[in-house]
């Protein structure tokens, strides 16, 4: 495994999170379990937004061991299942809101497969879903942002937005779940959907940020974080889900060639989540030449059309007529 050489610098920069509920989903395992550990050692309430397995309960057990948390089951593939995790989000956290929500979960060089709800699996779990997650629990960002001061979404994307680089694509977002490419040799269209999936993860922060500032005294911020190439086990994960072609292969040993460890890729989520001096539109991640190293505050990548495609086409897919409350 890679040392860690940048991350435990940073945390001991980190304030006190007593008092504040921090909400992540996708922590059983990589980075999601990182950054739940380290949000317990500040003294959080850590929420886990796991699949319902032995896995999660297992990390549940380990996060407790460090300081308060507990299990909402969320299913990203289904919006029945993140709809039901809103529902037991609003009872639980009604009177302390939400401080911070990390998007973090999301899966990697998947096959062209449709979810239940029609939709290409990798947008679904990546993208879709969060933006429900963000709209079921919307009331109470805004809670814990009346009560404490601020509150903040975390976005997880990807070096992969932008490799190749290509702008955001509506039928990505529709329900086409099976016909966006197939997983003919070599492979190349799993890679597109997925660059496509956290590619939406950056513009939708920009979007949301921006549709939440038009809100009177908006105290929530939207924040972005994109880890570098790092050994999160999304690569093992690609393999079992049938990564075996060349290109599949050259993508993932590439990546682990250079890889940082979990603990140094989850650098920029933990400074989007609590470094006190992140603004809300900030991206954070580690330098584009180095390709690893410390998280840096990143230049915007700004795409107007695309972000307003993509918001319109969310609320459609997702069947929200009224983001906000």
């Amino acid at each position: 495994m890679p040392a860690t050489l940048h991350f435990d610098e940073l945390v001991a920069t980190l304030p006190t999170q007593d008092g504040k509920v921090v909400a992540i989903t996708g922590c059983t395992s990589g980075m999601g379990f990182v950054l739940a550990c380290t949000a317990a050692r500040l003294g959080a309430r850590v929420v886990m937004l796991n699949r319902p397995s032995e896995r999660a309960d297992r990390a549940l057990a380990e996060v407790q061991r460090l300081g308060t948390a507990d299990l909402v089951p969320c299913d990203l593939a289904s919006l029945a299942s993140v709809r039901a995790a809103g529902v037991t989000l609003r009872e639980r956290l009604g009177d302390t809101g939400l401080d911070v929500l990390v998007n973090n979960a999301g899966v990697m060089g998947m096959t062209d497969l449709a979810t239940e709800d029609g939709f290409d699996l990798q947008m679904q779990a990546n993208h879709l879903s969060h933006f429900l997650l963000v709209h079921e629990v919307w009331p109470l960002l805004e809670e814990a942002a009346q009560q404490r001061g601020e509150a903040r979404v975390v976005n997880h994307s990807s070096g992969a937005r932008n490799r190749p680089d290509a702008e955001m694509r509506q039928p990505y977002l529709e329900r086409n779940g099976g016909h966006l490419g197939g997983d003919r040799w070599p492979g190349f269209q799993k890679w597109r959907r997925y660059q496509q999936s956290k590619l939406a993860n950056l513009l939708f922060t920009y979007a949301l940020q921006d549709h939440a500032d038009q809100r009177p005294g908006n105290g929530v911020k939207a924040l972005c974080a994109h880890p570098g190439p790092a050994d999160s086990g999304l690569q093992a994960k690609t393999t079992r889900a049938g990564g075996t072609t060349i290109l599949d292969r050259y993508i993932i040993n590439s990546t682990l060639k250079i890889a940082q460890s979990q603990e140094d890729g989850t650098c920029g989520l933990a400074r989007a989540a609590f470094d006190p001096g992140a603004k809300g539109g900030d991206f954070f991640g580690p330098d584009a030449k180095t390709r690893t190293g410390p998280a840096l505050l990143l230049p915007p990548e700004r795409d107007p059309a695309g972000e307003k495609m993509l918001w319109d086409a969310s609320l459609a897919s997702t069947g929200i007529t009224r983001f906000f409350p």
